[in-house]
């Protein structure tokens, strides 16, 4: 046998070898178009894959994707499972039962006189959601359909008050007889909400019980369980729509759980919460509230991983899908969280990442308005079917997407990687209906047009940083989604910022699994008390310890160990007799009265920040309303391998020549094309050019640079 035989061999057998002994962690993100997975093994190497969503049974979507990842790394889809160890999942289900109005039919349990706070909701309720268009037209406002129905709405006769004492014993003859005429109704879910329950939840327990002993099977969640704070008619919603997604989304988990394990998955299967964190699949299957709006949260967290790396403290995360885009801050290294959020007009509290959408996708709508005869964009989309209209599938109506493919941004041959073919003349031919009204031309209107969806973004970001009292000219913008990269030059200049980082080049697409992959399990737990200042230490230090003992003990049985175990302290203060709170980081450790005067310190300082300098009324006093503790268990390794993304390092030689379009010029020019994989890390190239990678495209316009990292990511620096 020839030598150079036998190493050959040698090495084949280590490499086999090698393969056999790595282990693997998967993220799968269910959207409403696309389930998106990324697996990374323990050597560092990063693959992506995407894979239609299957809303018939969303777990189909899940494991196609899975799979389509395992064949990149040559294994099939159960030698993937079974040399997994973590699987993490962000899933729309709960989301979808709530937009779509399709989860269980719910009954509700309240304390007597307060039946109908869930119908009444707050005087915004008409609003509550709508985006600015809608708003203006204030006769056409209506409430939503209720989620519970007046007829399924019992009272109970019982009361606590403020302080948590028991004024009225539960009535439990009445409670028994709201539980039997319930089920007579054929409810699938029970939701508890009693007054001032979260201070003292006895009656809560009590009727909870009761349900179990009755119907053992039926969902049932009680407000303290969710939500510890004051806030009637908030904490009421909440329950609500816990118990309105919780069978449709605790059945297709259990689904998950049970194939992954048939499969050879031995770990824990761990869920994405709004708040930035996975937690486990049993504690979701009990509180499916927070995985609401989890999908853009898991592309902030995937930010913030980045960020950590790439040395950036200050950070725009923007994602522009099909449908909408996306914005998430990052100040001092930290996303900026809301204990709130609005779906179908109902508000409730939740913990969750501060992330504004607008109705500005590759798919919106461009049309007319008929009153002012102005040409407008969104918030109305094409969706995934029937798509733009270069899409061929019948819609005649003009989106972004043939905006941009007019306009030479989009290879009509090489669109999701050659998968699907643009119709340019179908684009035209829809872009026309709306030029010729206006006097236009074709080419025109598709440049007004990206030109009012790239302000709408500028404008949002302006209103998620100036009214927070940050100058967006101090971030890096973070551009992700399929269709971000086209347009991110564009909205980075109107704000004045100097650079874009496009993650990963291609894993950008799938930016929201990537984050999932990078997140850690995430509890949140809170107290409420009224405490004004000067607060005494010894009190609020004696509610820290209580709950950082509950957050050690759940992921002690989580299986988390102590040293990597973080908490983390903040506080909800306010000046007396006003209504926002803002968040201020309590320090760790025992806490003195310097602490508390450094806490009222760095309050006025963050008031100051968001409301303007002189604008804190200290003279009122201040007042801590909530105490709360961020628990975080780091699992999986962190870091990310220089060259995970595989670029090809070579010569820069463009592909392709093509016209595009260039409002800084006025002009069509023949522009170079590169085909993303060409682009080696350190080389630099100077606008006008076309980036084409599988998923996406980015843009690289007159007066900008692009070059590409060690870590693949692709970097724009605008002059």
């Amino acid at each position: 046998m020839r030598s150079e035989n036998v190493v050959s061999i040698l090495e084949s057998a280590r490499s086999s070898r090698a393969k056999e002994e790595r282990e693997y962690y998967c993220a799968v993100d269910t959207g409403g178009t696309f389930t998106d997975c990324v697996v990374r093994d323990s050597e560092g190497n990063v693959v992506f894959a995407k894979s239609p969503s299957t809303p018939g049974d969303f777990s189909e979507g899940f494991f196609a994707a899975l799979s389509v990842a395992a064949e990149q790394f040559g294994l099939t889809l159960a030698e993937l499972l079974a040399r997994t160890r973590r699987l993490l999942h962000g899933t729309t289900v709960g989301t979808n039962a709530v937009v779509e109005m399709k989860g269980a039919r719910v009954g509700l349990i309240t304390t007597r006189g307060h039946g109908d706070a869930l119908l009444i909701m707050r005087s915004v309720g008409r609003s509550a959601g709508l985006p600015i268009e809608k708003l203006l037209h204030v006769s056409r406002h209506r409430k939503p359909e209720p989620i519970v129905p007046r007829r399924l709405i019992r009272e109970v006769s019982e009361r606590v008050d403020w302080r948590g004492e028991v004024i009225v014993p539960l009535n439990r003859d009445e409670a028994r007889r709201a539980i039997e005429e319930l089920l007579e109704q054929q409810v699938e879910a029970i939701a508890i909400a009693f007054l001032w329950g979260f201070v003292n939840p006895i009656h809560e327990r009590e009727v909870r019980h009761m349900v179990q002993e009755m119907a053992p099977d039926l969902f049932v969640t009680c407000a303290h369980e969710l939500i510890a704070k004051p806030g009637e008619y908030e904490r009421t919603a909440a329950t609500v729509i816990n118990c309105f997604i919780g069978p449709k989304t605790s059945r297709y988990v259990r689904r998950v759980q049970e194939r992954v394990r048939d499969l050879g998955y031995r770990g824990p299967l761990l869920i994405m919460q709004a708040s930035g964190g996975v937690a486990p699949a049993e504690a979701i299957v009990r509180a499916p509230l927070f995985t609401v709006g989890s999908g853009p949260a898991g592309g902030l967290m995937g930010s913030r991983f980045l960020a950590e790396q790439l040395g950036h403290s200050h950070v725009i995360a923007t994602d522009m899908g099909g449908t909408s885009f996306d914005v998430g801050l990052i100040a001092e290294g930290r996303p900026l969280s809301a204990s709130e959020t609005t779906l179908h007009h109902y508000t409730f509290f939740m913990p969750r990442l501060d992330i504004v959408s607008i109705g500005a996708g590759g798919g919106s709508i461009i049309w007319i308005d008929e009153l002012s005869g102005t040409m407008k964009v969104g918030p109305e989309s094409a969706g995934a079917d029937p798509g733009p209209a270069c899409y061929g599938r019948g819609n005649t109506r003009p989106t972004v997407t043939d905006a941009d493919l007019l306009l030479g941004y989009y290879n009509p041959d090489f669109f999701l990687g050659g998968r699907l073919t643009l119709d340019r003349e179908a684009a035209r031919r829809a872009m026309q209906a709306v030029a010729g009204p206006l006097g236009l031309d074709v080419l025109e209107a598709a440049d007004g047009a990206t030109r009012i969806v790239e302000t709408h973004m500028a404008d949002l970001i302006r209103q998620m940083t100036i009214q927070r009292g940050y100058d967006p000219r101090d971030f890096v913008i973070y551009a992700y989604g399929g269709a971000a990269g086209a347009h991110a030059v564009a909205y980075a200049r109107e704000l004045g910022c100097r650079t874009v980082v496009v993650p990963g080049g291609a894993l950008a697409s799938t930016w929201s699994a990537f984050g999932i992959l990078s997140t850690d399990i995430q509890h949140v737990y809170e107290k409420a008390e009224l405490l004004v200042a000067p607060c005494e230490a010894g009190r609020v230090m004696e509610i820290f310890l209580e709950l950082e003992e509950q957050a050690r003990r759940q992921l002690h049985e989580e299986g988390v160990p102590e040293d990597r175990m973080i908490l983390q302290r903040f506080a909800e203060m306010k000046f007396r007799l006003q209504i926002h709170r803002v968040e201020v980081p309590v320090p760790g450790g025992i806490l003195s009265d310097e602490d508390m005067r450094e806490l009222e310190r760095v309050f006025v300082q963050k008031y100051e920040t968001l409301y303007g300098r002189g604008s804190a009324f200290t003279a009122a006093g201040m007042e801590i309303g909530l105490l709360r503790v961020v628990a975080l268990g780091r699992i999986g390794p962190r870091g990310m391998k220089e060259g995970a993304f595989g670029h090809v390092v070579g010569k820069v030689t463009p592909r392709w020549r093509r016209e595009v379009y260039w409002r800084e010029l006025g002009r069509h020019q023949r522009t170079p094309i590169f085909a993303g994989e060409d682009v080696p890390p350190g080389v630099v190239i100077e606008g006008p050019a076309v980036i084409e990678l599988p998923v996406t495209t980015i843009v690289v316009r007159p007066g900008s640079l692009l070059t590409v990292d060690a870590y693949g990511n692709f970097i724009l620096t605008l002059s």
